[in-house]
């Protein structure tokens, strides 16, 4: 499928190939929530934790005599029934992390790029650069109609990175970095033609492109994902 490529200021620059097995396919929302899930899940800390009754301070005198006072037998002030005690069964820290598999992750992936273009919200730029100040960047994406935009490119240009930082929604990610949860986070998915031909090698198992992401590139929350 032939899609037009154009530049910041709205001109065009050409038209770009994008194969069906990639951007046309039927959307699996199962398969996008199952990826959002695990990367959610990977992106979660996990450093909740509250002391046992081994791990509290105190004594471990035995409170009072067993028997004699009319109370209930009680061996530990460290016993959870008491103010002082500690806690049953409650959280340690730990990994929320599951795997899931590679295809499963690259059909996620793939469905994201195609809904965005069945609902007409994937935009291909001709390149993510020249952009020294954020005031002058912030009014190319205004007058483009953008409220909510994730730019996906090959190599990030630093300078586009940092006059884009303080743009409300709009992120800014490498073709390795490129998520299911981002993209659809965002109203609008633009993909420079390197960032395309990125994707393409990625998702078609590209030795330079197998590398795994944690989606922490450029800034982005640990959210990513492998194709």
């Amino acid at each position: 499928m032939q899609i037009d490529i154009i530049t910041l200021e709205n001109a065009a620059a050409g038209s770009a190939e994008l194969p069906d097995d990639i951007f046309k396919i039927a959307p699996r929302k199962d398969i996008m929530a199952r990826v959002v899930h695990w990367q959610l899940s990977k992106r979660r800390s996990g450093n909740h934790k509250v002391k046992g009754m081994s791990e509290v301070s105190g004594t471990t005198k035995k409170p009072y005599k067993q028997k004699g006072t009319g109370n209930a037998r009680q061996g530990s002030l460290r016993s959870p029934q008491f103010r002082t005690g500690g806690v049953v069964h409650g959280p340690v820290v730990r990994s929320h992390e599951y795997s899931l598999n590679k295809k499963v992750r690259r059909l996620g992936l793939i469905s994201a790029l195609s809904q965005k273009l069945a609902e007409n919200k994937l935009v291909v730029l001709d390149m993510a650069t020249s952009a020294p100040k954020t005031g002058e960047l912030a009014k190319k994406i205004k007058a483009l109609g953008w409220t909510s935009a994730l730019i996906i490119d090959g190599a990030v240009d630093q300078g586009f990175l940092r006059a884009s930082r303080n743009i409300h929604r709009v992120d800014v990610l490498p073709t390795i970095g490129a998520n299911v949860y981002d993209i659809l986070n965002h109203d609008v998915l633009a993909i420079t033609a390197a960032g395309l031909e990125g994707l393409k090698a990625r998702i078609n198992g590209t030795p330079a492109a197998h590398l795994e992401t944690t989606g922490e590139a450029a800034g982005a929350p640990a959210t990513g994902d492998m194709a």
